[in-house]
């Protein structure tokens, strides 16, 4: 899969971005148009467009997503007030970058969905 987008820039380092964590398998960064008072994207560094792309070789790509999730929540203090992670899937579900990305959204009370 030949692709470039924003995330593997950032991934790359070709463009600043204010990282929070970063390994061999994912990188988080705080979000440039914040829906929340802390909104921080994490993400593969393969490449993977979408949920839809999840298989029997990277499924545990997930698990270690929310795993990075759960540790930057209790990094940063709000592990014990609650957060939200989302994770979009294609044009429908309000993905708009073409690379699975895990929102992690917190420092409010948020919303019901409906």
């Amino acid at each position: 899969m030949n692709y470039e987008n924003i995330f593997i820039k950032i991934i790359k380092r070709e463009i600043p971005s204010e990282i929070i964590y970063q390994d061999k398998q994912v990188t988080a960064f705080k979000d440039i148009n914040p829906q929340s008072p802390i909104h921080i994207l994490i993400i593969p560094n393969k490449k993977i467009r979408s949920t839809n792309k999840i298989n029997k070789k990277n499924k545990n790509i997930i698990g270690n997503m929310i795993y990075i999730a759960v540790k930057i929540a209790k990094k940063f203090h709000f592990h014990k007030d609650g957060y939200r992670i989302v994770i979009n899937c294609n044009k429908n579900g309000g993905q708009t970058i073409p690379h699975l990305h895990m929102h992690l959204l917190a420092g409010k009370i948020l919303g019901k969905f409906n």
